[in-house]
């Protein structure tokens, strides 16, 4: 209880910014209730909702951040989203409330809703019934994913999802485990499934020195996504000090701490490359 004998509000799903930091928000809740949310998608676990994103797919969105996510990308600016127990316990339909009040705005400014993370997918069966909703209000949807757990969602449940922002963070597969912890094949194999579905991609590809700015290393992914035929565009996303100050309030070794932002005439040849094998890329 407070001091005035109130018990303290509930965290507003509202952000200031995806950089917020954000913790315990829903360590109370019993396990067995995180297993069946997982189990049935009535209930999310959401680091915050955030509006007016230029950037998380078509014209203004909504976006969605889910708490939760299997990779330790070591450049990752929300540590916080790691723990899916950091995140605010949200229901189905309460999520759905929040994307109804945006619903217009959304269609006047042709954006939509967005969702990411964390990995969304870690919560795929709240993802599902988020994405039905959305398109019930006649909202554009759309997935931002490593694509790992791709295979959890049925060609049916895909249908839901207008844009797939896909992130492939890096080729070689030994040095892809090295920044992320995680084995690539899976995001790839995904990616050949969206392919053979026809659905949009947006690639999402962030630009570390040292570790994914070599020609062997952005080539073999151009390559790769100009032959699947349904990839939009490329963002090449400059790596960054933003959310250095989350690993030391959460403890954990940063170790991109002397990793200065790409320059502009890096960045330049990543994107030139993608261009050359026929893509537009930003």
């Amino acid at each position: 209880m407070t001091t005035a004998g109130r018990p303290p509000e509930a965290p507003s799903l509202a952000a200031k910014s995806p950089f917020e930091l954000r913790v315990d928000l829903g360590k109370g809740v019993p396990e067995s209730d995180v297993r069946t949310a997982l189990a049935t998608g009535d209930m999310g676990f959401l680091h915050s909702f955030t509006t007016g994103s230029a950037v998380d797919g078509p014209g203004v969105r909504l976006v969605a951040w889910t708490a939760g996510c299997m990779w330790r990308c070591l450049y990752c600016h929300n540590p916080d989203t790691w723990t899916m127990s950091n995140g605010i316990p949200v229901t189905i339909d309460k999520a759905t409330e929040e994307l109804r009040k945006y619903r217009h705005g959304l269609t006047a400014m042709a954006g939509g809703f967005t969702l990411s993370g964390g990995e969304a997918l870690m919560q795929d069966r709240f993802a599902v019934k988020l994405f039905a909703a959305a398109r019930a209000l006649k909202v554009h949807t759309a997935l931002d994913t490593n694509g790992y757990y791709g295979a959890r969602l049925s060609d049916a449940e895909l249908a839901t999802v207008d844009l797939v922002l896909l992130d492939i963070k890096g080729w070689d597969p030994e040095r892809h485990r090295r920044l992320t912890g995680m084995d690539n094949g899976p995001t790839l194999e995904f990616a050949r499934r969206l392919a053979a579905l026809r659905k949009p991609v947006w690639i999402r590809f962030v630009l570390v020195p040292g570790w994914s700015d070599a020609p062997d290393e952005v080539a073999p992914i151009a390559g790769f996504a100009a032959g699947l035929g349904n990839v939009e565009r490329v963002d090449v996303l400059p790596f960054h000090q933003m959310g250095r100050f989350k690993w030391k309030a959460l403890g954990i070794d940063y170790k991109l701490e002397d990793v200065q932002p790409p320059s502009a005439e890096v960045v330049g040849r990543v994107c030139s490359s993608f261009r050359e094998a026929g893509l537009k890329a930003y």
